[in-house]
């Protein structure tokens, strides 16, 4: 079982417990297990962090003020993940940056039949010329 710290009260809680058993804190949204309620420390505000409150594309009523939200999404840990994510892409192999391993790929998959009888007659051929 993963473990969160409770944001009242510090102890360490089940991810999925709906209410700290230590304060009583609400930690999933209407009590459903799978909405995480979002909560902000001390006195500043989620929305000063958020990507939607960033990008403007937050319809929550609260804005900018809110200090709870079920949509949070921390600004500095999309960055990253984007970065991560370009990262990676850039060293993949460079045989998958040919477009010809593509399509042939493409082709491959989607004529396996041909291919497979294509092997065959070139395995038979071999044969019968070493033989």
């Amino acid at each position: 079982m993963a473990k969160i710290t409770c944001s009242r009260c510090n102890q360490l809680i089940d991810s999925q417990a709906i209410t700290c058993p230590y304060c009583r804190t609400e930690h999933k949204a209407f009590g459903h297990p799978g909405m995480t309620l979002h909560r902000a420390k001390g006195k500043s505000y989620l929305c000063e962090s958020c990507t939607y409150h960033s990008d403007d594309t937050c319809t929550f009523p609260k804005r900018p003020l809110a200090k709870e939200c079920t949509l949070y999404e921390n600004l500095e840990e999309r960055k990253q993940n984007i970065y991560d994510n370009l990262q990676t892409s850039r060293n993949n192999s460079s045989l998958k940056n040919f477009k010809i391993f593509n399509i042939l790929k493409y082709w491959l998959q989607n004529n396996s039949t041909i291919t497979l009888i294509l092997l065959l007659l070139l395995i038979s051929f071999l044969v019968v010329v070493y033989m």
